[in-house]
């Protein structure tokens, strides 16, 4: 009753201000439902499924194709409904005797198709890493001691050296970093052409496996491209044509170029050591 009178004494404003905060928290509280029922579908292939199905697929069709246990059936339209809400699927109704509605992939879920050029399922299966998630429940622990970064407070060391010595962590990493490049070395090359005349070589710092500078140098042939990365990174990469791969530490020195690509690389570090990069 006295939460009740409480509720009482606000005026109608007031009210739906707090429903609206109230909406608001609630929202973030469980958004991780968002990233948990993200993390099944993609593991269960849910939009590869619906891909290959060719046409929009209905529940039962779906429930059909998925490998899950029969008991877990009743289930797949609660995922389906918040990866619709999310905006991961669409869904629409065939207009059958039966009603049954039947779902579509969107611009987003085809960015998660292996098939696909631009496809960012490699970062998505990175940012999804138990090692990768774990820090984030440190945070705060973090901001209490002197550790550099959240990582080292969850594992007692900095992110490269883990993945230094983690294939696996490594492998992901660097499938991951390839994807998120896709699309941004697409727009570089054709929209800023310009950046690159009469350049005669190019150093790529942190390049990774090396998409962003393979692209270049086949876009720019008479253009010497190399591909600078810690030494567990490229030591087993071999070079072509215009292009070669030089291992070794980024704060201590770089291949001489006429000019240096950093691409995802300075927000690792803090001012004063981003600084020793350039």
């Amino acid at each position: 009753m006295g939460s009740i009178s409480q509720l009482n004494m606000v005026n109608e404003e007031s009210a739906a201000e707090l429903f609206r905060a109230q909406a608001q928290l609630l929202n973030q509280i469980l958004n991780f439902i968002n990233f948990g029922c993200l993390k099944c579908a993609t593991q269960l292939g849910i939009h590869e499924i619906i891909h290959s199905h060719g046409k929009p697929m209905t529940l039962s069709q779906l429930i059909a194709a998925l490998q899950i246990h029969d008991s877990k059936a009743p289930f797949v339209f609660r995922l389906m409904r918040v990866l619709v809400s999310c905006g991961f699927f669409h869904v629409q109704n065939l207009g059958e005797s039966d009603g049954e509605e039947a779902y579509t992939l969107t611009s987003t879920s085809k960015l998660l198709l292996k098939n696909n050029p631009l496809s960012l399922a490699p970062f998505l299966s990175l940012i999804l890493h138990p090692t990768v998630i774990q820090p984030w429940q440190c945070l705060s622990t973090w901001f209490q001691n002197d550790d550099p970064t959240p990582f080292e407070t969850a594992y007692g060391k900095p992110f490269w050296e883990c993945v230094g010595h983690n294939s696996e962590l490594n492998n992901s990493f660097n499938a991951a970093m390839q994807s998120d490049s896709q699309l941004i070395t697409t727009e570089l090359i054709e929209k800023c052409e310009g950046v690159f005349e009469g350049l005669e070589s190019l150093v790529d710092v942190g390049g990774g496996t090396g998409a962003v500078a393979k692209a270049t140098a086949d876009a720019f042939p008479d253009m010497e491209c190399t591909v600078f990365d810690l030494p567990h990174v490229v030591g087993d990469l071999e070079a072509s044509k215009n292009l070669k791969y030089v291992g070794g530490n980024m704060f201590e020195t770089i291949p001489s170029a006429d000019a240096v690509l950093l691409k995802c690389t300075l927000h690792d570090w803090n001012d004063e050591e981003s600084v020793k990069i350039l």
